[in-house]
């Protein structure tokens, strides 16, 4: 319980509020170490909470005493048990974040101060929520100690190292900045991935794609056709990733490339049995010790995979990543941050000049057009609240720097993909047809949307 040990015995003054929030924290702890006892390495983290709960019980009832004998008015009890709630978030939970996690419509949070915050709703709405934190070092302490209970691998957030990516205990993506923002205060965003299991089924249901575009791209799967997904920031192409990677069979050996966990495929066993997760590493204090996504894919090679996964690419991984899917690992997929389809093949070609192995541009082209079949690209409908598959490419060849392209999903007046007759390469069609696929599902124009 290190946490509690960085408490100091305050001192008696300040407002009601801070005087019972410091009193609850010095009695944890100085007395629930001794409730714990031998039993350390045995109590649970949810009966380590309920004996702190005990302690806070005990505490505040000694507090209120203290409080009438100084002659001061004391707190309502709906205050006190709020008090107690924050300080058992702080050190169990995630302080002032908590409460905003706890929250299921609530999808993105931005910190851009201890005292200036806002989220964002699954359904598209924005508001200005409570502070989070005290101050801006009770903020930057508060995301320390996210950090240390986060992983077992050094998490450093000070000044020598400024930023920080790591994932929550449930799920949600963190990122943070010390020091580089106006005022040298800490900010952060969070983003919570809804859904850690999901189908193609599902999505459909939500409205992402329609019924046409779900055996489509369950066919992909099915055919080990590779796939790029693109999109924008908080578009969904982790949970389109995840519901693809739900038509795998469950005993397909799947290796992940992550910069910091969030696809989860190994959650569900009965869904994906055999899974390893790799995250990429940062260098230590001493600058050593650092890993990429580049090595990891290159190590993940030597690791049997039946498929590979990018969770995303940001770097010169894409050589790699281009490499394992020409090799004989047909059915990998990765998600890319673009703007359109096309353009992804542009983010691919910045990305490959930055390796170690400065490919020139018709070397890329030459390398993304025999790796990648297809890419899916998502988007926001005519609405601008429904994420939806908006575009999907079929990757021909390559044309001296360029990736020549077939779009066999082209988005219709209100940005949902609509198919593109006769644009989907006999061969590849029949591929598709022996997965499962009906043909018939592109003689729509209009696509399936309100079927």
């Amino acid at each position: 319980m290190t946490v509690l040990d960085e408490h100091r015995r305050p001192a008696a003054d300040g407002n009601p509020e801070a005087r019972l929030r410091a009193h609850l924290r010095h009695a944890l702890a100085s007395e629930l170490p001794g409730r714990v006892g031998g039993d350390a390495l045995t109590v649970s983290g949810e009966g380590r909470r309920e004996l702190a709960r005990e302690v806070l019980v005990a505490a505040s009832a000694d507090h209120s005493e203290a409080e009438l004998q100084a002659g001061r008015v004391l707190l309502p009890t709906d205050v006190e048990a709020r008090v107690a709630d924050a300080v058992l978030d702080e050190v169990f939970g995630l302080g002032g974040l908590q409460p905003l996690l706890d929250d299921p419509a609530v999808e993105t949070i931005n910190v851009n101060s201890f005292n200036r915050v806002f989220v964002q709703y699954a359904d598209g709405t924005r508001a200005q929520v409570s502070p989070v934190a005290a101050s801006n070092d009770e903020l930057t302490d508060l995301i320390r100690t996210l950090a240390a209970r986060a992983s077992s691998e050094e998490r450093r957030f000070d000044r020598g190292s400024p930023s920080l990516n790591l994932q929550l205990p449930g799920g949600e993506r963190l990122f943070a900045v010390l020091g580089l923002t106006a005022g040298g205060i800490t900010a952060c965003s969070i983003r919570r991935h809804g859904y850690l299991t999901t189908s193609l089924a599902q999505l459909r249901r939500r409205g992402t794609l329609d019924v046409g575009l779900e055996r489509f791209l369950r066919a992909l799967v099915r055919a080990r056709k590779n796939v790029l997904i693109t999109g924008g920031t908080g578009i969904g192409k982790t949970t389109l990733l995840r519901a693809m990677a739900a038509e795998m069979d469950p005993l397909e050996r799947i290796v992940t490339i992550e910069d910091a966990f969030e696809l989860g495929l190994g959650v569900d066993p009965r869904q994906h049995a055999d899974v390893t997760a790799l995250q990429a590493r940062e260098a230590n204090v001493e600058g050593a010790g650092a890993i990429s996504q580049a090595e990891l894919v290159r190590w993940g090679l030597r690791m049997s995979p039946d498929r590979v996964i990018v969770g995303e690419i940001r770097g010169p991984e894409v050589i790699p990543m281009c490499n394992a899917m020409s090799q004989g690992n047909d059915g990998s997929m990765a998600t890319l941050h673009a703007s359109s389809s096309k353009i992804a093949f542009t983010r691919l070609a910045s990305y490959a000049a930055q390796g170690a192995e400065r490919l020139s541009l018709e070397a890329t082209a030459l390398l993304v057009a025999s790796s990648v079949h297809f890419v899916v690209h998502l988007t926001k409908a005519g609405d601008r609240k429904t994420r939806v598959v908006s575009s999907i490419r079929e990757v021909v060849d390559a044309d001296g720097g360029t990736v020549v392209s077939n779009e066999i999903y082209r988005p219709g007046f209100d940005l949902r993909a609509r198919p593109v007759a006769g644009a989907l390469r006999t061969d590849t069609l029949d591929d598709l047809i022996d997965a499962g696929f009906d043909r018939e599902l592109l003689a729509q124009p209009d696509g399936w949307w309100a079927a």
